[in-house]
């Protein structure tokens, strides 16, 4: 527990004194994160927030985490190495999409090869028990790569990706701490502890982006961590077992994995690159319904607890229907938001003449018509 408490400390000061100098020297370089008509913020803001993220995070696990004990987490700071200098090459130069997934593909090599974190069961999902090898590697490598993206593309308003991240890392951080692992614990509680001192700078109005350093860092260690806590929550004399171990893993990481399948499966329906920018996703729907962003952030965020909370609570009705449960009740929302989304209005000009200094444009309504007409 001492070493849990440790990585807190450590990782949470380190982002929070990390973070101020970050802000100054990327004003000073002019290392903004500029607007354009696809983003949200109007200023200039510095995108290099992944730094702070990443030096108190890896600080952290260095100090506290028992490495002769668990041999495979010098892979997985290896894996987060090639993440932080992925994504920082393409925050400050900008990178091609085939690039960054040749990158995500070596991250998930190490892994899974260095590491032996695999998905080898589905635990009952679809009447699915255990699974050949090859068909394993597959899924663990798509579920990885998935998970790095999803918070990726998940971070387009401020807070929302940091929030999502300390949330799920926290709940994977008291699970492990609970079946005594703590290795696993600190891994978790130390990308917490540095999500909860970026979000300090990060909430709204936000004075530092993370950028892809911070989001695809968050990304890979809560790969780690799902697929990990879905192979321990079914082992064999496990303190507290969770069969439906893959549902629950599901509604952890709820928000940003349909979100992101879902931005994906309308992409490619549109004949369009999965990775390709667009204003589909979910935060950008409740921004069209006038929520602001901390609003946005906060009920995702609760929206994402309360899924864990159900899924934990009828655990005992199974894998597949809960993860059928979670996935209708996601899509019926965004439904409803695509329902209810305000309508364009749509103006009439009156009295078009450059030179008249006495036309205006009125809204098209039934008493304008009229008007027009007579």
């Amino acid at each position: 527990m001492f070493d849990v408490l440790l990585s807190i400390a450590i990782s949470f000061t380190i982002t929070f004194l990390a973070i101020p100098v970050i802000i100054t020297v990327a004003e000073r370089k002019k290392l903004f994160d500029l607007p354009n008509e696809r983003k949200i913020h109007q200023n200039p803001i510095p995108s290099l927030g992944g730094l702070g993220i990443f030096a108190g995070f890896v600080m952290a696990c260095l100090i506290a985490i028992q490495f002769h004990g668990s041999p495979e987490f010098q892979y997985f700071l290896a894996a987060s190495f090639v993440i932080f200098f992925l994504g920082l090459k393409d925050d400050i130069l900008v990178i091609s999409p085939i690039k960054k997934f040749i990158g995500q593909v070596l991250a998930a090599f190490l892994i899974i090869y260095k590491g032996n974190v695999q998905i080898r069961s589905m635990h009952g999902f679809m009447g699915i028990h255990e699974l050949p090898e090859s068909f394993s590697l597959l899924l663990t490598y798509f579920t990885i790569i998935v998970i790095i993206n999803s918070f990726n593309l998940i971070d387009g308003i401020d807070g929302l990706a940091g929030s999502l991240g300390l949330m799920a890392t926290v709940v994977f951080g008291f699970y492990f701490l609970q079946v005594n692992m703590p290795a696993y614990s600190i891994l978790a509680f130390g990308l917490a502890g540095s999500l909860a001192a970026f979000l300090i700078f990060n909430f709204h109005p936000a004075k530092i982006f993370m950028g892809d350093t911070g989001s695809l860092l968050i990304g890979l260690i809560n790969s780690i961590l799902v697929v990990k806590f879905i192979e321990v929550a079914n082992a064999v004399n496990v303190p507290y077992p969770i069969v439906p171990s893959p549902a629950i893993g599901f509604a952890i990481l709820m928000i940003p994995l349909l979100d992101t399948l879902r931005v994906f499966a309308i992409r490619i329906v549109h004949r369009r690159s999965p990775f390709s920018p667009d204003r589909n996703h979910v935060h950008h729907l409740l921004l069209d319904k006038g929520l602001s962003h901390r609003a946005i952030t906060l009920t995702l965020v609760l929206i994402n607890m309360l899924a864990i909370v159900m899924a934990y609570a009828f655990r005992d009705s199974g894998c597949t229907w809960i993860i059928l449960a979670i996935v209708l009740t996601f899509f019926t929302g965004i439904a409803a938001l695509y329902y209810t989304r305000p309508k364009p209005r749509l103006f009439v000009a009156r009295n078009v003449d450059p030179e008249n200094k006495n036309s205006r444009i009125v809204p098209l309504t039934k008493d304008t018509i009229l008007e027009q007409k007579n």
